[in-house]
């Protein structure tokens, strides 16, 4: 199990079983936790909700999505998530190519540091993978 961000991630299929064809992971997320905006500029990502309820924002749009409820997210899309619910939600995450588990464990070697992570590095580090946040006001 990989912990970052405040999410527990269990990777079930990575880049070494698929040839490089995808990647997938459940996620654990707190109440209120998810990402800010930001964009992958080499993988499609895929969403399936299996306990709670989360929002989804792509194309501009959010979307409410309760257990079985799914979510696209094509490559470079600026898109989020967030749990809305009172409990930790999980999600079944998937991206095409594979790259992104490797993208995520680097960020949790970063999370396990004693002194807590340095930010800067974990946007170098997201560069580094092609994953743009975007800017907030």
């Amino acid at each position: 199990m990989l912990r970052a961000f405040g999410d527990e991630v269990t990777l079930l299929l990575g880049g070494a079983q698929t040839g490089g064809k995808l990647s997938l992971w459940t996620e654990v997320v707190p109440p209120g936790g998810g990402p800010p905006p930001h964009r992958h500029l080499r993988e499609d990502e895929w969403f399936i909700v299996q306990e709670g309820t989360f929002s989804f924002f792509v194309s501009g749009e959010w979307r409410e999505l309760g257990p079985g409820g799914a979510a696209f997210m094509p490559r470079e899309s600026v898109h989020t998530f967030k749990n809305t619910g009172s409990t930790p939600g999980k999600l079944l995450i998937g991206t095409s190519p594979a790259g992104f588990e490797t993208f995520f464990g680097r960020c949790a070697e970063e999370f396990s540091r004693e002194s807590g992570p340095d930010m800067g590095r974990i946007m170098v580090i997201a560069g580094e993978h092609g994953i743009e946040f975007e800017p907030t006001a």
